[in-house]
């Protein structure tokens, strides 16, 4: 199996955290230090500043329409901004992971007040209880949404109407935090105290897989355009990739603290790196 390669760094204005690439290709990432969204469509970073400048801007993705949308944390709302960079936004408790689920509809989390909320077009949310602190969210392949609960060390499933199931983990104080639907028909997901990436059927069945450093501390995870799944690893500056017969791969990647990553439109992989970078991957690691 051959290593991925490095295709280019590219300096940031700040301390990316999350990262998307919307309808037309242009990559967006938050920065949540700096309280900003930026744009790189291929030359310059455009920014745009949020008011006020503390709501922490995490988690990013592209909406069900031509706009990127976003949580503030800290700022308790959820932003949509256009190509234009027009910005509005819909007040939410704590929003940190964010979705488009089956529905059509962006789902969220709402990490402290521990609800799955559902925007609807009008701009409310209904929201559905849960406990342990529900982090990031993810549209399954049966229908439902899929969730972790950071602190209750377990994985939720959500379907559209609010009924809700949840599954523990096997392993105590494995703290899973990001977590995306796989090419295999199962939800993998990564395990950010224990040092572990998780695989979970729609009927429960819970597998996990060590890392060589147990002290890596993963924290997001998407499905690469190569049938594995690729995470990042905040506590080692690294970047993981695993097939899904569990076989796994690392890369070092330039500076530090890579949080968020999405797949590009010719099947790149871009990285948000804290120490204020995007780091762009050619996944070649085929079998």
């Amino acid at each position: 199996m051959n290593l991925p390669e490095i295709r280019t760094t590219i300096e940031a204005p700040g301390a990316p955290y999350g990262v998307t690439v919307d309808k037309a290709g242009a990559l967006w990432f938050t920065m949540a230090a700096q309280g900003s969204v930026g744009r790189w469509a291929g030359e310059g970073i455009e920014t745009f500043a949020l008011d006020p400048a503390d709501g922490q801007p995490t988690v990013i993705v592209a909406g069900p329409d031509d706009a990127v949308w976003f949580t503030e944390f800290r700022g308790n709302r959820i932003g949509r901004i256009g190509a234009d960079g027009e910005l509005s936004f819909v007040a939410a408790d704590a929003p940190y992971g964010l979705c488009v689920g089956p529905d059509g509809a962006l789902w969220c989390t709402e990490l402290q007040s521990g609800h799955i909320g559902r925007l609807s077009g009008d701009g409310t949310i209904t929201r559905y209880p849960v406990d342990g602190m529900p982090s990031m969210i993810t549209a399954g392949p049966d229908g439902a949404l899929w969730f972790t609960l950071n602190q209750a060390n377990a994985i939720g499933r959500v379907t559209t109407d609010g009924a809700i199931t949840t599954y523990p983990l096997p392993t105590e104080q494995a703290n899973p935090v990001g977590i995306t639907a796989g090419p295999d028909g199962a939800l993998w997901f990564v395990e950010i105290g224990a040092g572990q990436i998780g695989r979970i059927t729609v009927d429960g069945a819970i597998e996990e897989f060590p890392l060589p450093d147990r002290a890596a501390r993963p924290h997001a995870i998407i499905a690469g355009p190569d049938g594995a799944l690729w995470f990042t690893q905040w506590g080692s500056s690294r970047l993981g990739r695993i097939t899904t017969a569990g076989a796994i791969s690392e890369l070092d990647l330039p500076g530090a603290e890579p949080h968020g990553l999405a797949v590009g439109p010719d099947g790149a992989i871009w990285l948000a790196m804290e120490s204020g970078a995007l780091v762009c991957v050619e996944p070649d690691g085929r079998e």
